[in-house]
This record gives C-alpha cells, sequence and structure tokens, in this order.
C-alpha cells in the first residue's frame, strides 16, 4: 500500500461517507473544514498503515466530543462504506489489511463510546 492509495481511499471513502443517509449528516455538522480534515485522516491512515507518524492527534478524543451524536449502528454504516471502497479500489490484500484496521479501531470506539462496567451508557456516564 502506497501513500497515494491511502489518499484515494481516503478522499473517495470520505466523499460517499458525506453522502451517506446514515452518517452524512453527522460527519457533515461536525466537520467544519473538509479539505483540512482529509489531510489529518489521510495522515491518520498513513500511520496506520505505514507507521509512517504523520498522523498528531487523538481520534478518541474527537469522537468524544461527539458521543451524544453518535450511535452505535453508525459505526456498522462506517464500516460498511469503508469495506466496499477498500474492495473497489486497493489490492485485495491491501483491502482486507485496512478493513481489518478500521474493524478494530471501530471496536475500540465503539467499546471507549458505549461500554461501561457500571451498565450505564458511556454517553450517560461521561
Amino acid at each position: 500500500m502506497t501513500e497515494a492509495e491511502i489518499a484515494r481511499l481516503v478522499d473517495k471513502f470520505y466523499a460517499r461517507v458525506r453522502r451517506d443517509a446514515v452518517i452524512g449528516p453527522l460527519f457533515n455538522q461536525a466537520v467544519d473544514d473538509w479539505p483540512e480534515h482529509l489531510v489529518k485522516l489521510r495522515a491518520f491512515w498513513s500511520s496506520v498503515m505505514l507507521t509512517s507518524g504523520r498522523y498528531k492527534g487523538s481520534p478518541m478524543a474527537a469522537h468524544l466530543r461527539h458521543a451524544g451524536a453518535i450511535e452505535p449502528a453508525m459505526f456498522d454504516r462506517w464500516l460498511e462504506l469503508w469495506r466496499e471502497t477498500a474492495r473497489e479500489l486497493l489490492a485485495p490484500a491491501d483491502a482486507e489489511a485496512v478493513i481489518a484496521r478500521a474493524e478494530r479501531i471501530a471496536e475500540s470506539l465503539k467499546l471507549a463510546l458505549f461500554f461501561r462496567i457500571d451498565g450505564a451508557p458511556a454517553a450517560a456516564a461521561a
């Protein structure tokens, strides 16, 4: 996988996200500057997949800021679009690798946002 492939994947995927009836409204409300946000997302996936170290931020903090608007099913839709886009644009092995990483990241974010040992929803406990 190359930086160019990551950029193409991120750009096409988030174009789909922005048009999506389920998750588009949340993303379009949360993101003020899409060109700047896409630069961050490309850096994030470069760091995840190529260990480039380009990303300097906290995905967890970004998601926690919008915890009240995020529903668990939104992660499923995000992953569905991610899988489709990755399989469309990347070689099979690269697509499955980036999908596997996205699934693990989504699971971690869902746990942080929605799981609490005491049974209370995370958003309510925060």
